[in-house]
């Protein structure tokens, strides 16, 4: 526990991340697979919130969710290990990415591409 406590107070633990939410056989993951993976590590959205991929099936336990997941893709912007942002869904990169960029500057302070 005190090792946890000094992480934290260092704040080395719980980054922002953007947790995927996928399933097997989700033809909308595969599309943003194919789409927004190979790109997403190198932008700027991708270095403030790293990926962390999760089953639907299997959800972590340290992961706070504000309610339960239900579809697939579910992209949670998590900090602290608690869910602040969602977005449900995925229909393309034309919408993917300018949603994304306005859930981390309302709810984190990530100031965008050029801040």
């Amino acid at each position: 526990m005190g090792l946890l406590v000094l992480i934290s107070a260092t704040g080395l633990a719980w980054a922002t991340e953007l947790v995927m939410v996928e399933q097997r056989g989700c033809e909308w993951c595969a599309r943003w697979n194919a789409e927004i993976a190979p790109a997403y590590p190198k932008t700027s959205e991708g270095a403030y919130a790293p990926l962390r991929r999760v089953d639907l099936r299997a959800m972590p336990e340290d992961l706070e969710v504000q309610r339960r997941v239900t579809f697939t893709p579910t992209f949670l912007v998590v900090q602290d290990g608690r869910e602040i942002a969602r977005l449900e869904g995925y229909p393309g990169e034309q919408f993917f990415w300018p949603v994304l960029n306005k859930l981390l500057i309302d709810h984190t302070d990530y100031k965008g591409e050029n801040g």
